[in-house]
Order: structure tokens, then C-alpha cells, then sequence
């Protein structure tokens, strides 16, 4: 299959699956192709799990043939052959295409797969998850040699039990054995994974939720944010999960949810200040008047 037909297909499956509900024109005239390829392609998507509906008016959808799954972004219909040929397949897009990142964190759906590392962005860490994916699995404790703590500055060992990836496999959340509490720690900082004994501990592991900037805890906060097209390609490409919770008004862009800490969102506004503005949300416009404040007073 060549790439501009796989680029179809995978821009097609987005719309399909976004916000938007199109008619079969529509379709046709926005990725150009006929009516027959239209629904050849949807005979494609239902072999793999999924199913384009119309669902009046003449407009179509793609759903599951799961009823358990209410979001394509859950669904888990690959297995591992043919995620890793999917994800060789995406490799080949564009480094720019803005369907990458969002169709990688697809594919980390696939959690019992053992060679995650064929589809995860960095590829020099594909070693570090794919020995966390199996203690994962399997149960064990792993040793997370030399890990760069952004509180400490300083690199140590820890001994902890894994059970939990984040989106994209950004963090892994895990139980640290020694302090007796449950952390998440960035995959990027781990230098190598080394795999220990079985679990201890398991009846101690709890949840921790991720807001979708990515940051851990219980929520402090529901905000709500105004942006402009830029600010919110510039937000869905650094944060994909947001493309789900984006909606359109016009010609404005809308993000809203629960964020569980004012760094990861707080950042993302003050890079771009005259694009962005916060409809709801106090304590993230008091972050923001503190931290703004500051960065002035040091740079002046």
C-alpha cells in the first residue's frame, strides 16, 4: 500500500471518529476520493474491528463492534502482529503530519504487547519500556537505575513495583518500595530498567488519576480555556489527548476539563499569552498573575 493511500485512510479514520459528523460528500471532497473507495475503505475498517455507521441525515461514523468501548481512543482490536505492521506504517508519515502523534497513542492501546518499543516516540528508552511493560505484566519489581529526580536534582536507584502506564507511555506509575507511597516517574529520566522479584505490595497500588497536560494527582481544578486555531494546533500536537476534549464555536476554539496541578496547563498559557485566555478557572489565573509577575521581575 502506498503512503498517500495509507495517509488517506488514517485521515479518513480521524474524521470519522472526531467531533464532526460528515456526509459521504463531504468525505468524498475533503480527502478526494470517490464514493466506491469511501465505502471500500469502510470494509477495510470493519475487518479490523471497526464499524462506520450512518446515523441519519445522511452523515457517518465510525463506532466499535464492542459495546464495552465508548471511545475509539480505548479500543484494543490489534493484535501484536499487526500493531507493530500499523506502527511501521505510521513511522513512514511525515515527522510534521499532525495525525502522528494522535494515532501513536492509538496504538498504546495495545497494552500487552511486548514489543511496544516499535511504536513508542523515543526510541532509545524502547528497551526501558519494554522491560516495564513485562514487569507489568508478569508482576515483578523492577530497580530503576540512576533516575534523574527533577525535586532532588540528583540521579539515584529506586526499587519499586510497576503497574500502570500513562498516555503515550509518557510516565509509568509504580509503587515506591522504600518511601511506601505510589509515584509516577518519567520514562525519560530512567536510565535502565532492571527486572527483581514478584510483587509485594500489590494490595498498596492505587490509582493515579493524569490530567491531560499530564500531570498526576487528584483534581484542584475545572478550567476552561479560549483559544485561537494556533493555540490549538499548537495544544493538540504537544498534548494529544486534549483533540477529544476540544470543542468549536465559530471561530473559536474551546479546551475544558479537571487539571490535577497549575504547572502543565500554566505553562502552556504563558507560552502564548496573547492567544490564549482562561474563561473559568481562578486558581489558574492566580498561578499565572504569580508566575507572570516573576518571569517580568527577572527579566527585566
Amino acid at each position: 500500500m502506498d503512503q498517500p493511500k495509507i495517509e488517506r485512510m488514517l485521515r479518513l479514520m480521524q474524521l470519522l471518529s472526531g467531533n464532526k459528523i460528515y456526509t459521504l460528500d463531504e468525505l468524498s471532497d475533503t480527502l478526494d476520493l470517490s464514493r466506491r473507495s469511501l465505502f471500500r475503505y469502510f470494509d477495510t475498517f470493519k475487518n479490523a474491528g471497526f464499524v462506520v455507521q450512518c446515523i441519519g441525515d445522511g452523515r457517518y461514523r465510525m463506532t466499535t463492534l464492542n459495546k464495552e468501548y465508548t471511545d475509539l481512543s480505548q479500543l484494543v482490536y490489534f493484535s501484536e502482529e499487526e500493531a507493530i505492521v500499523v506502527s511501521h506504517l505510521i513511522e513512514n508519515l511525515d515527522g510534521t503530519n499532525a495525525l502522528k502523534a494522535g494515532l501513536k497513542q492509538k496504538l498504546a492501546a495495545v497494552y500487552d504487547s511486548t514489543s511496544i518499543s516499535d511504536y513508542i516516540e523515543n526510541k532509545g528508552k524502547s528497551e526501558v519500556v519494554e522491560t516495564l511493560a513485562n514487569a507489568v505484566k508478569s508482576k515483578h519489581q523492577v530497580a530503576l537505575k540512576d533516575y534523574s529526580s527533577a525535586h532532588s536534582g540528583k540521579s539515584k536507584d529506586y526499587i519499586v513495583e510497576p503497574y500502570k502506564f500513562t498516555k503515550g507511555y509518557v510516565d509509568i506509575i509504580a509503587y515506591d518500595t522504600e518511601a511506601g507511597l505510589n509515584k509516577v516517574f518519567k520514562i525519560s529520566r530512567i536510565t535502565s530498567v532492571k527486572m527483581l522479584e514478584p510483587w509485594k505490595f500489590e494490595d498498596r497500588h492505587e490509582e493515579q488519576p493524569i490530567d491531560s497536560f499530564r500531570m498526576s494527582g487528584s483534581p484542584v481544578e475545572h478550567v476552561k480555556l479560549k483559544l485561537t486555531l494556533r493555540a490549538k494546533n499548537l495544544l493538540t500536537e504537544e498534548f494529544p489527548i486534549t483533540s477529544i476534549e476540544v470543542t468549536q464555536v465559530k471561530r473559536s476554539w474551546f479546551w475544558e476539563g479537571d487539571v490535577n496541578a497549575m504547572e502543565g496547563i500554566g505553562r502552556f498559557v504563558l507560552g502564548l499569552p496573547h492567544e490564549v485566555s482562561v474563561e473559568e478557572g481562578p486558581k489558574l489565573k492566580a498561578w499565572l498573575t504569580e508566575n507572570g509577575a516573576f518571569t517580568q521581575k527577572k527579566f527585566k
